[in-house]
């Protein structure tokens, strides 16, 4: 499942932003010989991360510009990714964070997500961002444009449930009817990219899950929120082959897990394991951290996506600043239900909406060494 822990920081449209940058946004440096010399190799031609942009649940939570910066600097030079994906809501949010990137010179999976408002809303959002996505794209950036994640689960009316916490259990239920839901997915998605096409004119793509029935032809890339778990290789690659099959290039769009025994079993909803009705919200049962069970994880499925010569794999997500990490209070460590490669730590945890700052899981540091040695392999 995809951006389900998003749900708190995608609420409302933000108001129209001037989409105008200052100069041209060309790759330079670093990154750029990583761009170039991955045009010819075999394996992942990009390694990368999602990068959440929204409100927060909290004024210390949200978005700002100087930490965005600061983090998509740790992105390129801490984790030696050359891609990030822009995704969220907040048309201001996404075109200043994706502009940013590119003056990094990082490859751009950008989308928009805006959640639980009127299509109309969603698809002005989806316009704006995708009109930026090709400014960028002229001056000179290296930039993918998706029109979205996981449309059922987002975009009120195709499944039933006015919020995506209602969708989910609409269908955990079985509480809608999948023949009308396709429909109305369907029609959705090609409402969709059209008015993709026709505001961006670069490599067009969407982010799905694994199981959704998606009409490809109408994009240039294919893009999955992949969470599986098996215990051999090969079945991995048995899976990822039927999205091969259409001919295009194949972006892994999401990939993790949380960071407690079990989490890689759960098939992309180890998130649900925190009571939200209680104040402050606790971790449900009795779970065990594990970082490492996290960081076993995404190395085993980056083995498989190299193995097949995808085009992009990005990890979900850089960071989570609404699930703070408590390390002498298992039951409040809400960081252990994130699927965040960095750990959000509070300066003063008694005080509602400390200042914060992240620091570098497992998962980030096993990244970081298969990132690093990817472009070692091809070199500047």
């Amino acid at each position: 499942m995809a951006n389900t822990q998003g749900i708190n920081r995608a609420r409302f449209l933000a108001g129209a932003l001037a989409l105008g940058t200052a100069g041209a946004l060309l790759p330079s440096g670093e990154a750029a010989a990583r761009t170039r010399a991955a045009d010819g190799r075999r394996g992942l031609r990009h390694h990368g991360v999602v990068y959440t942009v929204g409100e927060g649940e909290t004024p210390a939570t949200a978005w700002n510009p100087r930490r965005m910066r600061a983090d998509l600097r740790a992105i390129r030079d801490e984790l030696h990714a050359d891609t990030v994906d822009v995704t969220g809501d907040g048309v201001d949010r996404l075109t200043a964070t994706a502009g940013h990137a590119a003056e990094l010179g990082l490859h751009i999976w950008l989308q928009p997500t805006l959640v639980d408002v009127p299509e109309r809303d969603i698809l002005e959002h989806l316009a704006e961002t995708g009109r930026f996505a090709e400014r960028l794209r002229r001056q000179g950036a290296s930039v993918d444009f998706s029109v979205g994640c996981e449309f059922w689960l987002f975009v009120p009316g195709i499944v039933p449930g006015t919020t995506v916490l209602d969708r989910v259990r609409n269908l955990l239920d079985g509480t809608f009817d999948p023949v009308r839901m396709q429909r109305r997915l369907d029609a959705f998605t090609k409402k969709a990219a059209a008015l993709g096409r026709s505001v961006f004119h670069g490599h067009l793509g969407y982010a799905a899950a694994q199981d959704d029935k998606v009409d490809w032809n109408l994009f240039d890339i294919v893009g999955i929120d992949y969470y599986s778990y098996f215990r051999q290789p090969a079945d991995y690659v048995r899976e990822l082959r039927r999205y091969q099959r259409w001919g295009k290039p194949v972006a892994i769009t999401e990939f993790g897990t949380c960071a407690y025994k079990g989490a890689e079993k759960t098939a992309g909803m180890g998130w649900n394991v925190v009571d939200h009705d209680k104040n402050p919200q606790e971790i449900k049962g009795h779970l065990t951290r594990s970082e490492h069970t996290q960081a076993a994880y995404v190395v085993d499925l980056l083995e498989v996506f190299e193995s097949m010569n995808l085009y992009a794999a990005m990890a979900f997500e850089f960071v989570t600043p609404d699930a703070p990490h408590r390390a002498d209070d298992p039951r409040h460590d809400l960081d252990m239900a994130s699927y965040a490669i960095t750990k959000t730590v509070e300066d003063r945890p008694e005080e509602p909406g400390s200042p914060w700052h992240w620091e570098p899981k497992e998962a980030f540091a096993a990244l970081a060494r298969r990132y690093a040695r990817a472009y070692q392999e091809v070199g500047p």
